[in-house]
């Protein structure tokens, strides 16, 4: 009896269709990597097709996350403390920023990091090993984010997205011939101040509501 019931087990799981083993995403070109800022989640593709979604936490808004195109530049195991298992890299101009965990779970899904991408220990393990150095991330939304009715006074030593705003606004103005990567440096200040004189501004270096509303930044 115990024979004839092995056999049939045995029968029955020759008829079901195999399992195929899972290549590792890592093997392909087409893998990259979206951040949704209004969902606090990390969405991984190949090509066109959505492979995982992870929670996440973004910047806060006087750091936030940086928005544009970037690729992967580096990876690490245990990178440092604060920064979970895993650390990914991004190629951000005006720092350093990445994809990281975190030893504070709490703030998944949450506005709380100083910009970097927080994720759960166990998940960025998970996304460490499909990703590769230059695999594409694209972070969606705004440049000033939630900040577009309220956006955060800009100053020498800040830096972001913004800054890169105000520069690339500048350089068109003709005020700045300096690299437009997001650090606010004596020549961003410098060109402010000359763009705040000819425009009747209040001339301080500081880039404030009446700054972003001649820019033409808000509305």
């Amino acid at each position: 009896m115990f024979l004839q019931k092995l056999w049939l087990t045995i029968h029955l799981l020759a008829a079901l269709d195999p399992i195929p083993t899972a290549e590792p995403f890592n093997s392909h070109d087409n893998i990259h990597i979206r951040i949704d800022p209004l969902r606090h989640q990390l969405l991984l593709y190949s090509d066109d097709q959505l492979i995982k979604k992870y929670p996440i936490a973004l910047g806060k808004p006087n750091t936030p996350s940086p928005v544009g195109e970037y690729t992967v530049i580096n990876k690490y195991k245990n990178w440092g403390k604060g920064f979970g298992t895993r650390w990914i890299g991004l190629s951000v101009p005006w720092g350093i920023y990445g994809i990281h965990g975190t030893n504070r779970p709490a703030s998944i899904g949450h506005n709380a990091s100083h910009g970097c991408i927080r994720m759960l220990n166990r998940n960025v393990e998970e996304l460490y090993e499909w990703v590769n150095v230059g695999t594409k991330v694209s972070f969606g939304g705004h440049v000033l984010g939630r900040a577009l009715e309220n956006p955060r006074r800009l100053a020498k030593g800040d830096s972001g997205g913004d800054v890169q705003l105000i520069q690339s606004r500048l350089r068109s103005a003709g005020f700045y011939n300096g690299e437009v990567k997001g650090k606010f440096n004596s020549s961003t200040e410098a060109a402010l101040k000359a763009y705040e004189q000819q425009n009747g501004l209040p001339v301080d270096g500081v880039a404030g509501i009446q700054d972003y509303l001649s820019l033409g930044l808000i509305e």
